[in-house]
């Protein structure tokens, strides 16, 4: 026997469905992001300058600005992406509740262990 979804979720189901792939999406691109921040080469253009900053203050300066900058964009990528999980969590907290995981970006029952069976929100004959 084929499990169904009642048909009272399906508006909600749907809903949800755009709402995690827009989230996992932006998770993806404010990952990306947090791993460049950190890639970010901006702190040895600072250690440089501090080498220079006993003769000066402008070097002495520099440096804590490039210093800043660096840790400004791993922190603000950081919470970017803390705040766009939070969002996800919860939508994968609904899915969870009805019964349902996501194995990436496709849909299956929770107990589908060898996930052959997956679902698509929008076909009407999961709808029971």
């Amino acid at each position: 026997m084929e499990r169904t979804i009642p048909e009272q979720d399906k508006f909600e189901l749907q809903q949800n469905y755009r709402r995690y792939l827009k989230y996992q999406d932006q998770y993806d691109d404010a990952f990306t992001n947090l791993k460049q921040s950190r890639a970010s080469r901006v702190w040895l253009a600072g250690l440089v300058a501090l080498l220079f900053s006993p003769g000066s203050d402008f070097f002495l300066g520099a440096a804590a600005a490039l210093f800043g900058l660096y840790f400004y964009r791993i922190g603000s990528a950081w919470y970017t992406s803390f705040q766009i999980d939070e969002g996800r969590e919860e939508v994968l907290r609904w899915f969870s509740s009805k019964g349902l995981t996501f194995e990436g970006r496709i849909l299956y029952f929770r107990d589908d262990r060898v996930l052959a069976n997956p679902i698509d929100p929008f076909a009407d004959e999961i709808y029971g």
